[in-house]
């Protein structure tokens, strides 16, 4: 795989685990304060996104906020508190600060709570069972990509067409490597195939081998049989010659032997 690849292959997935985190957080924060009496989080924190400047400069509109759940009986003047409350006739949730705590005579607390860019309390108090939780922590201008993922068109762009996009890169990766592999299975049946044919040629030419050994051997043997017979016929001459010779030598004798008239 060359540089460039391996580099659009990183990028790729990058972007693939950024578009999934943020396509998480948003489905987090929209369903986590869905719900009028309870607030969803995740190990304690819940992030929320800021919609007005009421406590700039601590956090401003478009800022994401992270609370953690806390046990009210810890919380001081000065905390920053989520809390449940009405605004304009309507369940909302408010992030503002502590500026008082009365407690009554039974151990009942109320809070009065202010935003640090507002002249003026709220107008509502709280008890304990209206706070959610204790700021913690922000991200700058998060909050805004929240929002813009909130509508279709936002949704589409940063979250539909780069999953689809992905996802086509993932099919045509797909086929390639089908491809290779396919170019791989072949490449190795073509070497098995060479493999055997060098093998198949290997035993012909010993067969060859052999049948020219045998041949040779064949030859050689009609040749000591040609030599025996030809030996074989030059003792049988000879030994007619000297039955020959043997035959005149005794009429010679007898010859010799007859008395002369």
């Amino acid at each position: 795989m060359s540089t460039a690849k391996k580099v659009l292959t990183i990028v790729v997935r990058v972007v693939l685990w950024i578009i999934i985190l943020l396509a998480a957080l948003f489905a987090f924060t929209t369903l986590a304060t869905r719900n009028n009496e309870s607030v969803a989080n995740i190990a304690g924190y819940t992030p929320m996104t800021v919609l007005t400047d009421s406590m700039s400069p601590t956090f401003n509109s478009g800022d994401l906020i992270f609370i953690k759940r806390t046990d009210p009986a810890t919380l001081q003047v000065g905390d920053i508190v989520t809390f449940h409350t009405i605004i304009e006739n309507e369940y909302a949730l408010n992030t503002h600060r502590i500026r008082e705590i009365q407690t009554n005579d039974v151990g009942f607390r109320t809070y009065h709570t202010q935003g640090d860019n507002v002249s003026v309390e709220d107008p509502r108090t709280i008890a304990d069972g209206d706070i959610v939780g204790k700021y913690v922590g922000r991200l700058p201008y998060v909050g805004h990509v929240m929002k813009f993922l909130s509508s279709s068109v936002g949704f589409l762009i940063v979250i539909v067409l780069p999953l689809l996009v992905f996802f086509i890169f993932q099919v045509y990766n797909l086929v390639m490597v089908s491809i290779k592999l396919k170019k791989a299975a072949a490449a190795e049946a073509a070497i098995e195939a060479a493999e055997a044919a060098a093998a198949t040629d290997e035993n012909a030419l010993a067969a060859e081998a052999a049948r020219k050994e045998a041949e040779a051997a064949l030859e050689e043997a009609r040749r000591i049989k040609a030599e025996a017979e030809a030996a074989l016929a030059q003792a049988k001459a000879a030994a007619g010659g000297n039955a020959q010779s043997a035959q005149e030598t005794a009429k010679a004798a007898e010859n010799d032997d007859k008395p002369e008239a």
